[in-house]
């Protein structure tokens, strides 16, 4: 692979990763944000499989089929499992921050992690560590997502949103973090996901609701 053809190849999965960060802030129906997490588990393996191929790495090129697997199949069909029977719960129509706010703090958290991410750049420049910021924008954004929805599916969506972030960053700054470690953490955030999918079931099904909100004042 040349040199160039790896890094138009590399900037493009890296735009897939932001862009479906963006989108998952910009919709709000649940059901559509679940796809646009799946597309941004093709980029994420697209990701790798460019890194993979770059160094011919039979490793690495297992990885990426994992996190295709996982991430763009198992992960998004657990999210539609716990949205089955969501009845009118099928948007995020009460975030803490409209959608013209959040699009502004996208743009003000690209920002702050290109500059953040500068030194780290300027200590290996390479077509790699220069996506770094990409990564970080993703996981400002999946944080952003988790402080600011109030369904208790879309602060799942920011969490994995995030881990999909620390994930790139860790490819793009060591290329590959090796397929045992991989593996053991990709397991460990799918039994996240089950058990929070367990807990939202059951909220749903003893209070009809899953607006963590409404659920707080159960309390007083």
């Amino acid at each position: 692979m040349s040199d160039t053809t790896y890094t138009q190849l590399l900037d493009l999965a890296c735009g897939g990763l932001l862009l479906t960060a963006v989108l998952v802030l910009w919709r709000r129906e649940l059901a559509v944000i679940i796809r646009v997490f799946a597309l941004q588990g093709v980029a994420l393996a697209a990701l790798v499989g460019v890194l993979a191929a770059r160094e011919s790495s039979v490793e690495l090129g297992a990885v990426a089929v994992g996190l295709l697997v996982l991430r763009a199949g198992v992960l998004p069909w657990l999210l539609y499992r716990a949205l089955v029977g969501a009845g009118p719960a099928l948007r995020e129509t009460r975030p803490l921050v409209n959608v013209a706010a959040s699009l502004l703090a996208a743009a003000v958290l690209a920002l702050l992690a290109y500059a953040v991410a500068q030194p780290l750049v300027a200590l290996a420049p390479a077509p790699a560590t220069h996506a770094v910021p990409v990564g970080l924008t993703v996981v400002l954004i999946g944080f952003f997502v988790l402080v600011t929805r109030r369904r208790a599916l879309s602060q799942l969506v920011g969490f994995l949103l995030l881990d999909n972030g620390i994930t790139a960053i860790g490819f793009l700054t060591t290329s590959g973090i090796g397929l045992l470690v991989e593996l053991g953490v990709s397991l460990d955030v799918l039994l996240a996901v089950l058990v929070l999918q367990i807990l939202t079931t059951r909220m749903r099904e003893t209070f009809g609701e899953a607006d963590l909100d409404e659920l707080r004042e159960l309390h007083d």
